[in-house]
């Protein structure tokens, strides 16, 4: 479920030769991860073509370094020399490694991504499994694992990165209700389902397994989480009482 980075709306930075804008006051809501806004900023700025470009290898520099050589090789001037940028534009934009962290997930967030459509509960849980799935288990080879298990990693080791991979796992499955919505149209489900826990007990199987007892691979573990989910859901487990409000 993670995504590569959206474009930059940072304007140019005057170390890179381009001319600042200046700050507005931040969105309601920015504090809370509002797409395209810089993270340790914590203002909106003007899109910029040079500026865009300089983001974008800043960001995928942050997902070279932490896969190729883990955490502790993270630091804002491996990223400026891998990015081919000057450490002064990292330090004035980012400031630390805690606010590329941040905004490589910010970022990854500000997406157009929607779970699939296949008619079925089931299938939409399987898909969405299999996606998780690839993304923990790629098989890269170095320290950091893969970029989703490489990030996840960082999140525990640094408060900003923490607070925007909160703020992409709401998103990621407050856009995943659909597909609960759906299976309550298509009477598979019974009405007022918690989507929320729904969804966590179809994908959660898929982290403990791979993350936490890094377990071998197993291609039937998506679907196989996805069909107890499925299961224990048409059986009423996770429909709320009708006075019970939904999970925040």
């Amino acid at each position: 479920m993670m995504t590569k980075p959206a474009a930059s709306d940072l304007s140019d930075d005057p170390a890179d030769g381009g001319r600042a804008a200046s700050p507005a006051p931040a969105a309601p809501g920015a504090s809370a991860g509002t797409a395209g806004t810089a993270v340790t900023a914590g203002t909106r700025r003007r899109t910029g073509g040079r500026s865009a470009r300089v983001r974008a290898k800043v960001l995928a520099a942050v997902g070279e370094v932490l896969v190729a050589a883990g955490y502790d090789a993270l630091t804002v001037d491996a990223v400026a020399e891998r990015a081919g940028v000057h450490r002064t534009t990292v330090y004035r934009r980012w400031r630390d490694v805690g606010g590329l962290l941040a905004d490589v997930l910010d970022a990854a967030a500000d997406d157009t991504w929607e779970p699939a459509d296949t008619g079925s509960l089931e299938d939409d849980l399987t898909t969405l499994n299999q996606e998780v799935y690839d993304a923990l288990h790629p098989g890269h080879p170095g320290p950091g694992g893969s970029l989703t298990t490489a990030l996840i990693a960082a999140s525990f080791r640094s408060a900003e990165a923490a607070g925007a991979l909160t703020r992409f796992w709401e998103g990621r499955y407050a856009r995943c209700a659909p597909v609960v919505a759906r299976a309550v149209d298509r009477g598979e489900v019974p009405p007022g389902p918690d989507a929320r826990a729904l969804l966590v007990a179809a994908t959660a199987p898929l982290y403990q397994e791979l993350l936490l007892l890094r377990a071998a691979p197993d291609p039937a573990l998506p679907r196989r989480a996805a069909g107890a989910a499925r299961a224990a859901a048409a059986a009423g487990v996770f429909t709320r009482a009708p006075d019970a409000r939904p999970a925040a």
